[in-house]
């Protein structure tokens, strides 16, 4: 991937200019130009179309003349508030020198002109009730179904459904250092700059690199490293991380026309080549989390593909949690480019060339989801990967970490030592029986989880039962010796055949060792 032209974008704010950022930082908060004060001016039909990119119901809904009105028309509408308005708000001067706004419209004196925002600045709550705020280009904080608001190659878009996906999903234990790749507004590095001592953030896109710059500052955060390049090539040799992060252009198109969503290489192997470079890069017990797309080829499994990326070393979890035919996929990106309100032929022709290129490589669909790596160095890693559609309950990042940590334990226990061991069931785990009305026995069991990846898994009456003991008082082997004389079946028996079934219950996260 080369370089990014950002010849026809506007001018940035200054990022040496932290007193100014610090002053703006200050009169946002004292305005309440925060996630909640949103919210409670707003309303929550127009909060939520605000990240639909929907501006009409907030525009109705600021028409007076609060400081909060005033930034909110300014900073999220991008329209153009007088002069002596915004000075009794903002150290509008300093502002305007730095390049956070600029003067536009009539009037002689300072007073009857306007000024407007020159970047997008939303409020953003972090996961400690912090307040801070995510930069980017005018009329791109969010993308979808909107459709973004400008089409250069360069733009850097604020945050959207990917960005709190993979910030939510990421472990968030404290950590040395810490990778975002490809940093665009600058999401992931703020989160990581919370519990990471050393954040180094990269990009392609120079202008995002400043965005991120700007998000870290505005926001109260300590500086990341930046680092202009592709990929792993601004990393230095020999230098490695505890905590690698991505949001990548995962987007698997016929060109590389918008350097946030398309990456220039041919079909997923982007992503592959991000997954499979990341071994190396990560410190023993270092965890790499990234978004991604891959492609489902005709004749060939999905997941025998994925798998066969990750790289030596490392444990893997690879949750696929969308697939969408080929034709869903391209109308949803060429709306996501604003292509929808092209000229038709203009349309038709790239709504074609995605067609021809899917077809050339004989792809049926394209699968989305999460990729997690752990290296642990483990001689037999352990990947799993599954299909989970169903909804989940974010954060995730505990949760995934405690799939990593029950994988550790297991791998160092044989069906003996398991059965010595003593296990918990995972709160808010409930049974439900599945059968026809009236039967005297049900079909079948289901455990189904309340909360992480609100899991729902069928076991026999064993394992029901089994589950039902563990309060982590009695051990395994134990419990089932007890099981065996209440059914009528041969205790050493139950014994062999049981430790699977145990395993995968430990795996998913329905019990959890005691020790």
């Amino acid at each position: 991937m080369g370089g990014v032209s950002n010849a026809t974008l506007p001018p940035l704010p200054a990022t040496d200019r932290p007193d100014v950022t610090a002053r703006l930082r200050d009169a946002l908060l004292g305005a309440v130009f925060t996630a909640d004060g949103l919210l409670e001016l707003l309303g929550a039909p127009a909060y939520a179309a605000l990240a639909r990119s929907e501006t009409v119901p907030a525009l109705r809904a600021t028409r007076g003349d609060t400081p909060l009105e005033t930034l909110v028309r300014l900073f999220l509408l991008q329209q153009p508030v007088p002069h002596a308005r915004v000075a009794g708000v903002l150290p509008v001067d300093e502002c305007l020198d730095s390049g956070w706004l600029v003067r536009v419209g009539g009037g002689s004196e300072p007073g009857g002109a306007q000024v407007a925002a020159t970047v997008d600045v939303r409020p953003y709550g972090g996961p400690g009730g912090e307040d801070w705020f995510i930069v980017s280009d005018l009329g791109c904080a969010v993308g979808g179904a909107g459709g973004i608001g400008r089409r250069d190659e360069g733009v850097v878009l604020g945050v959207g459904g990917a960005s709190t996906t993979l910030a939510g999903i990421t472990v968030r234990t404290p950590v040395a250092s810490a990778l975002d790749l490809g940093t665009g507004s600058g999401i992931q590095a703020l989160h990581a700059a919370g519990h990471a001592t050393r954040v180094t953030a990269t990009d392609v896109n120079p202008r995002a690199l400043h965005i991120t710059a700007l998000t870290l500052a505005l926001s109260g955060a300590p500086a990341a490293e930046l680092r202009e390049g592709s990929l792993f090539e601004p990393v230095r040799d020999g230098e490695t991380y505890d905590l690698i992060v991505s949001n990548p252009p995962f987007v698997i198109s016929p060109g590389a026309r918008l350097t946030y969503r398309d990456g220039g290489m041919g079909g997923d192997d982007l992503c592959r080549s991000l997954v499979q470079q990341s071994g190396e890069r990560l410190n023993m017990g270092g965890f790499a989390q990234f978004l991604a797309n891959w492609q489902h080829v005709a004749g060939e499994d999905w997941q025998d593909r994925v798998r066969s990326w990750v790289p030596r070393g490392c444990d893997a979890w690879i949750v696929q949690r969308e697939v969408q035919d080929v034709t869903q996929y391209a109308e949803l990106w060429l709306r996501d480019a604003g292509d929808h309100r092209a000229d038709p032929a203009e349309y038709q022709a790239r709504y074609d060339a995605w067609l021809d290129e899917f077809e050339a490589r004989k792809v049926k669909g394209v699968g989305f989801g999460w990729i997690t790596l752990r290296r642990t160095g483990a001689a037999v890693p352990s990947v799993t990967v599954e299909e989970w559609p169903h909804p989940v309950e974010q954060p995730l990042g505990e949760t995934i970490r405690a799939h990593f940590a029950r994988l550790d334990h297991l791998r160092t226990r044989d069906d003996a030592a398991l059965l010595e061991e003593r296990f918990r069931l995972a709160a808010e785990v409930v049974q439900e029986q599945v059968g026809l009305p009236g039967a005297e026995d049900p079909e079948h069991v289901v455990l189904r989880q309340n909360r992480g990846m609100r899991r729902a898994t069928r076991v026999d009456t064993v394992g029901a039962g089994f589950a039902g003991v563990c309060d982590g008082s009695l051990t395994a082997g134990r419990i089932l010796d007890a099981i065996a004389q209440l059914v009528g079946e041969d205790p050493v028996l139950l014994r062999d055949r049981t430790p699977a079934q145990i395993r995968l219950l430990v795996e998913q996260g329905f019990l959890d060792p005691v020790d």
